[in-house]
């Protein structure tokens, strides 16, 4: 009797799911995007390399003790100290200087007034020419030496302000090149400093493509299952004469990739032409083809195959039974048959 009475329930349920599938599967939830045409060019994939258009290794300016350097990771605004030397020997040099300068200008001071002595006793016959004119070089000689004396002191000034190791632009420590405690000479590196807000992208292309690119263009750059569009900063009009390619450099905003990743960017190779285009994700791909969902004027999801061609940033060529402004399906197109109602949610 229970075996019987399950029988009954599974075929009650069976008749009553075939029913509601007859009448249509539910309407699905959808977002749309509409099919246009854009001016698009077929691309070549070259590789390329995320570097950072601020990347300096910070070298020693004056000889001493390394005292003090910052550790890998830190980050620093422009005109911070990341590294310091040693100061003791050039702060007694400027002890030493200031009294010499002292010593100049008093001297300065004594020959002035003996200028002024013999200029007096001259007017009253009591002194020769002789004496003034002395008088008078030596005093210039003396003057001589104070400006000798403070340029040295600035010098020493110098040397003192230079054994701080400031950032020249804003960055992160990415490498310590010498640790605390090292003498370093002048002209060594001590840290590598690396600015993460204003990076490009380096590639090189083949000359063949070279009157395809120009700087202001948007290119697609491809790496670490990223996709993003890059602007071009620079064409170097100038060929490599072993491989015959020319260089591209393009802006790529800060923290979408970082320095050193490789990408993959696709280079126009021939001129831009009109093309129909829907968004990447209008692409459904199953095992029976590649098709879209056109929605029609009854909010029906039409499935439509088509063939894919150029693309460009988040839009792609298509070939098929797809005109400009018809509405295609971008989200919620996973699971969505031909023929099935949909609502379409605005944004």
């Amino acid at each position: 009797m229970i075996i019987n009475w399950l029988v009954r329930t599974l075929i009650l349920l069976a008749f009553l799911t075939g029913s509601a599938w007859g009448q249509g599967a539910p309407a699905a939830l959808v977002r749309v995007a509409t099919a246009e045409m854009k001016n698009l060019a077929p691309v070549t994939l070259v590789p390329g390399t995320v570097i950072s258009r601020g990347d300096a290794r910070l070298a020693a300016e004056v000889e001493g003790q390394l005292i003090e350097i910052a550790e890998v990771g830190d980050a620093f605004v422009q005109g911070e100290m990341v590294a310091r030397i040693d100061d003791t020997r050039l702060n007694l040099l400027r002890q030493e200087l200031t009294a010499e300068s002292v010593r100049a200008e008093a001297r300065v001071r004594f020959l002035d007034n003996e200028v002024k002595r013999f200029e007096r006793l001259a007017q009253s016959d009591l002194a020769s020419l002789t004496q003034l004119e002395g008088a008078r070089a030596d005093l210039d000689v003396a003057l001589g030496d104070v400006a000798v004396a403070k340029a040295r002191l600035a010098q020493n000034e110098d040397a003192l302000a230079r054994t701080r190791i400031l950032a020249p632009f804003d960055g992160i420590v990415v490498e310590r090149i010498r640790t605390p405690g090292e003498r370093v000479a002048e002209g060594d590196d001590v840290v590598r400093l690396v600015d993460q807000d204003h990076l490009e992208v380096v590639a090189r292309a083949p000359l063949d493509y070279y009157r395809f690119t120009r700087p202001g263009q948007s290119i697609e750059v491809r790496g670490a299952g990223l996709n993003t569009l890059a602007r071009v900063r620079t064409v170097v009009p100038v060929g490599d004469e072993d491989t015959h390619q020319f260089e591209i450099r393009l802006d790529v905003d800060p923290g979408v990739f970082p320095v050193g990743q490789t990408l993959r960017v696709s280079i126009p190779n021939d001129q831009q032409r009109e093309v129909l285009t829907v968004p990447r994700d209008a692409l459904v791909l199953r095992p029976d083809g590649q098709a879209i969902f056109v929605i029609d004027g009854t909010n029906m999801a039409q499935r439509v195959e088509v063939t894919t061609g150029v693309g460009a940033g988040d839009d792609i060529e298509v070939l098929g039974e797809v005109s400009p402004g018809d509405r295609v399906v971008i989200r919620g197109n996973e699971r969505l048959q031909a023929g099935q109602e949909v609502t379409i949610i605005e944004g």
